[in-house]
């Protein structure tokens, strides 16, 4: 599965929706799916994390390693044996005076053949979804200090 890019514009600073975005620990919170996440270590601008997914009725714990960007982007990857390729940049960029864009882009390769035609076909993992969580959740967290 190879996302190009998702995105849509916030009216909130690059610095705000990165804060939401780098704080990982906070994901089982609004993020659809997602059970656990907690930072393993962390080093320089690295956090490796163990996160637990609920996709459908699969459970899935997976390591992955955060680079996070200040305030750009966070690039996310896996060396997990179970994916042929496994990587997710948020990308997070001005928008002149609309605030800031952020999109997705990502692949997700299963090492699996059958897994992955299950994944693709039911759509377990919504990109979109994923967005609008972190969208919601930016509104949730800087519409209510502006008031």
């Amino acid at each position: 599965m190879l996302i190009e890019a998702l995105g849509r514009i916030l009216p909130f600073s690059p610095e705000q929706v990165f804060d939401v975005i780098a704080d990982i620990e906070r994901y089982p919170d609004f993020l659809p799916g997602w059970r656990s996440a907690r930072i393993i270590r962390r080093q320089s601008n690295t956090c490796y994390v163990d996160q637990v997914l609920t996709l459908s009725f699969l459970r899935v714990q997976i390591a992955t390693e955060a680079v996070l960007v200040r305030p750009s982007r966070i690039e996310i990857s896996s060396s997990d044996r179970r994916f042929r390729a496994f990587s997710c940049s948020l990308r997070i960029a001005e928008a002149g005076s609309s605030g800031c864009t952020l999109s997705i882009v990502a692949e997700l390769k299963l090492r699996s053949d059958f897994l992955q035609q299950v994944l693709n076909r039911a759509r377990l993992i919504s990109f979109d979804g994923i967005l609008s969580a972190y969208e919601a959740r930016v509104h949730q967290i800087y519409d209510a200090s502006r008031r």
